[in-house]
């Protein structure tokens, strides 16, 4: 594994301070509901036997009045892939060491008319470095204009970088958030791209600068959708849905999602990787 220390250390400097801005937003939503929900952040270490340096991360969580659930997660680890797994990973099948950095969030909202939102970005090294990541909105009850909306504003942010950008990311993330078994798909989509590959510093800058760019379009766009929806009349119907849709975001983060296996094979905290879960969900 070629040494991309400094890099990953300048990764999560950005993770954090993206977590931080985003947690300050969504607590002023709270505040603006009328609610003094705040995150609380529990640390944790990981543990891997030989491995004096493993790393950890923290875990922040936040429930309230407007954000029925929603988990922010930063961690940086490093250590060695089990066999079978790194060859699933891209520039592990040579050499099973990496180290990753990365912030995942996911929320799960009180209103049915407000969208649940996933968004992760990550840096890993492995005998490759590189970034993936991205963003898709998943409601209950779709509204065109904001699933246009969400859409214009990831584009505009691939445009800045590169022209074709959208097109495949957006394509990627239709075909990646889909569930076989149900013939669904997760939600209205978003982007979602991976090993985008630093091949020297300075694709590393570019690709920094993208993803950079992915989470500033993600604080700028949501909470504008939130605050739209948030104060909404809803019957119980629209709760059944609500909770009917969210047993489908269940099945496909324990059955498909990337995320939760990378975070359950490297010994991650349990309690972190499975934040993504619904707090109620509803199988008719």
């Amino acid at each position: 594994m070629s040494d991309w220390s400094a890099q990953t250390q300048q990764a999560r400097t950005w993770f954090e301070s993206l977590r931080d801005s985003i947690c300050a937003e969504f607590e002023a939503i709270e505040r603006e509901a009328g609610s003094d929900a705040s995150f609380a952040y529990t640390p944790w270490d990981r543990e891997e036997e030989g491995n004096d340096n493993p790393g950890g991360g923290v875990q922040g969580l936040m429930k309230g009045k407007v954000f029925e659930k929603v988990g922010v997660n930063v961690s940086t680890v490093h250590g060695t892939f089990a066999p079978e797994f790194a060859k699933t990973i891209n520039g592990a099948e040579d050499d099973p060491s990496f180290s990753a950095t990365g912030i995942s969030l996911v929320a799960h909202m009180a209103n049915p008319h407000v969208p649940a939102v996933h968004m992760n970005t990550r840096f890993l090294v492995t005998g490759k470095a590189w970034f993936g990541g991205g963003a898709d909105l998943n409601p209950p009850i779709p509204y065109e204009e904001d699933t246009q909306e969400f859409h214009a504003a990831f584009r505009a942010a691939c445009a800045k970088h590169n022209p074709t950008y959208y097109e495949r990311f957006s394509k990627w993330a239709e075909e990646y958030f889909y569930i076989p078994h149900r013939g669904v798909h997760r939600g209205v989509g978003g982007i979602f791209y991976d090993h985008l590959e630093c091949a020297d510093e300075a694709a590393f800058a570019r690709n920094l600068a993208f993803t950079q760019d992915v989470g500033r379009t993600f604080l700028e766009t949501f909470p504008m959708l939130v605050r739209r929806r948030m104060e909404s009349d809803f019957t119980d119907t629209d709760k059944r849905t609500q909770l009917e849709w969210r047993g489908r975001y269940a099945e496909f983060n324990l059955v498909y999602d990337r995320g939760t296996l990378f975070g359950l094979k490297t010994g991650g905290n349990v309690d972190a990787i499975l934040m993504s879960l619904p707090p109620q969900a509803e199988w008719a």
